[in-house]
């Protein structure tokens, strides 16, 4: 910026032009004296004319289907100090003054105020026709006993801050924000935010930040030659950013947390509608208050959550991926069938043990089971029998038939980090072992282990598809964007992704042995059963993670009722390394509470003593 521009912008009218002599070359410098007019940092802003200054806008809010707040925000006052114009004062009359006003704050408000002597004139020096905070954020009581007792010099500032008003709920998913600087003290420029302005860091706060930023506003003030502030007024107000409508439901979040809250130390629960593919809950646990990063979180409390060992930052639902044991036999049925390997009549022994080349695999039953069909053999989680379907279907139909259900695949939800899981194939097996799939890797993936991976978001999305008879929704986390005034910025329409051309035969089986699974005798989910609603549903247990640290993955997942489903659900529930537990005796309890809610049926079903219940 030359001279010409400075005196423009700080409005001292004198022209280059006027500064030079008639016979005066354009490119000798200016005479010193006339340089020395200008005078460095605050004592130019005695010469500033208008300062126009960007206001932030306030956040648009994240809702659930229902237009319930999960993230909005509210209105707080900081506390300030107005310095007088002109900005005459010396430092040390500068720092009387703020002293004086901070010293009658503490007094009013009970408490001690720190604010440092290089703050304060820095301020002054710098910015000191804006408001110098010395407080913020105060509460109901502070603002109660301050209005009556400001002086002329404080005042109550008003700002937004971003609220989660039902604190922890869907933490993980709505993400939080932070501030995009430090309180500004630099030397005031026009076009400055008058505070930090916030930026979604993680979940839907990120993914639609753009969105929900909102548009400044522009606030103008104006001094007179001798620097005297003479009018300050907002000639912009900001627009508010646009609102996100996601397609939870609150109750059922609530619900999801609460039941993880009470059974797990760590895991996951995703409910879906399996007729349009929405997303009703997506619940990881433990999780994390929101809140807490607001207006930003301290380096001891961030520091607390990410070294504790259950790691509450890390949603689980989507960006883990673990292998899914027995519910994965769901797929494999659908691929034995569908590929003529077997028909419903074809029966195979439940014994208690096999072997494939050099390697004994085990039931987890130790008795024999004797000969049965595919709706047996689903209904009491037959290792042995799927291992031999398994290896007669092959590798190849059984990673279609997962790929069609939606496994190895993320799901497309507007979330950052989703995990892909994992569909082992022969180019995947040679480079991380060196050998094409053989028939012991056939085995274990056909019981969901080994190298196979899967999200319990992709868990639950594979359930609506089987709900439903074959219809691969788009997931869908998010309805709409839209203004304050209810118009449309941006739809995400339920659409169909494909037909897995599965077909009504080969369903009803699934269907059929997945019934039996929760409500048969020799089933493995009573602890998910109901009283008036039939609940279809697979258990599965997998161990995953180097010897020395192994740990289980429970799961249990479904959808209800099984006749007109309203609800598909994945839960899993993560042990403890060196721990035991299963699907029908750890993951199920979760799901069964938060239908017996749902259904306002009865308590929770005592455990039963049989091995069905407390295994795989």
């Amino acid at each position: 910026m030359n001279l010409r521009h400075l005196w423009i912008v700080f409005g001292c009218g004198v022209s280059l032009a006027a500064a030079q002599q008639p016979n005066e070359p354009a490119n000798e410098p200016i005479a010193t004296p006339f340089v020395e007019a200008i005078k460095p940092t605050f004592e130019t802003q005695k010469q500033a004319r208008t300062y126009v200054l960007d206001i932030p806008a306030p956040r648009g809010q994240i809702s659930d289907r229902n237009g319930a707040p999960l993230a909005q925000n509210r209105l707080c006052y900081n506390l300030t100090i107005d310095f007088p114009t002109p900005l005459d004062f010396s430092d040390a009359r500068a720092l009387e003054f703020a002293h004086e006003n901070i010293a009658t704050a503490e007094k009013l408000l009970g408490r001690s105020l720190q604010v440092s002597d290089k703050a304060i004139l820095r301020h002054y020096h710098n910015r000191g026709f804006l408001p110098f905070e010395i407080a913020q954020d105060l509460n109901t009581d502070e603002r109660e006993k301050l209005k009556t007792a400001l002086t002329g010099a404080l005042s109550l500032k008003p700002i937004y801050l971003r609220i989660y008003p039902h604190d922890s709920v869907a933490g993980a998913l709505i993400g939080y924000t932070g501030r995009t600087s430090r309180n500004a003290d630099g030397i005031i420029q026009n076009g400055q935010l008058l505070w930090p302005e916030t930026e979604g860091r993680e979940g839907l706060e990120q993914t639609f930040n753009s969105m929900l930023t909102g548009r400044y506003g522009h606030y103008k003030v104006t001094f007179d030659k001798n620097g005297r502030k003479t009018s300050d007024r907002v000639i912009d107000p900001p627009v508010p950013g646009y609102n996100v409508v996601t397609t939870l439901d609150l109750h059922l979040q609530e619900m999801a947390e609460k039941a993880l809250a009470a059974k797990a130390k760590r895991g996951a629960i995703v409910i879906i509608d399996p007729n349009n593919g929405d997303i009703l809950a997506m619940a990881s646990w433990p999780t994390f208050d929101p809140n807490e990063f607001v207006p930003s979180i301290s380096a001891a409390k961030f520091k607390a959550l990410q070294s504790d060992p259950n790691i509450p930052l890390l949603p689980r639902a989507w960006r883990s991926a673990y292998p899914p044991g027995s519910t994965f036999k769901v797929a494999v049925g659908i691929a034995a069938l569908e590929s003529g390997t077997i028909t419903p009549e074809d029966q195979y022994e439940c014994v208690p043990e096999m072997n494939i080349g050099n390697t004994t695999f085990h039931n987890w039953k130790h008795t024999d089971r004797g000969s049965l069909n595919f709706v047996q053999a689903l209904t009491q989680s037959c290792d042995t029998w799927f291992y031999q379907v398994g290896i007669k279907t092959g590798a190849e139909p059984i990673m279609d038939w997962a790929a069609r259900l939606g496994f190895g695949a993320k799901s497309g939800v507007p979330l950052k980090g989703e995990a892909e899981g994992r569909l082992p194939n022969d180019s995947y097996m040679q480079k991380m072992h060196g050998r094409k799939i053989l028939g012991g890797d056939i085995a274990n993936l056909s019981i969901g282990q080994g190298d196979l991976l899967t999200t319990p978001l992709q868990m639950a999305q594979a359930m609506a598809i089987v709900a439903n008879g074959g219809t691969f929704y788009q997931t869908r986390l998010v309805q709409q964007v839209q203004t304050g005034s209810n118009e449309i910025v941006a739809a995400y329409a339920v659409r169909v992704k494909k037909e897995i051309g599965a077909s009504p035969q080969t369903m009803d089986q699934v269907h059929h042995g997945m019934i039996d699974a929760v409500n048969g005798p020799l089933g493995t989910a009573h602890q998910a059963s109901l009283d008036k609603v039939s609940v279809a549903g697979k258990t599965g247990t997998a161990q995953w993670g180097p010897k020395e640290k192994e740990r289980t993955a429970a799961w249990f997942a479904g959808f209800v009722p099984a006749e007109h489903p309203q609800y598909a659900f994945a839960a899993l529930y993560e042990g403890d390394v060196g721990s035991t537990v299963h699907g029908g005796s750890a993951a199920a309890p979760m799901i069964g509470k938060i239908l017996r809610e749902i259904y306002g049926q009865g308590t929770e079903r005592e455990k039963p003593e049989s091995e069905e219940d407390t295994s795989d």
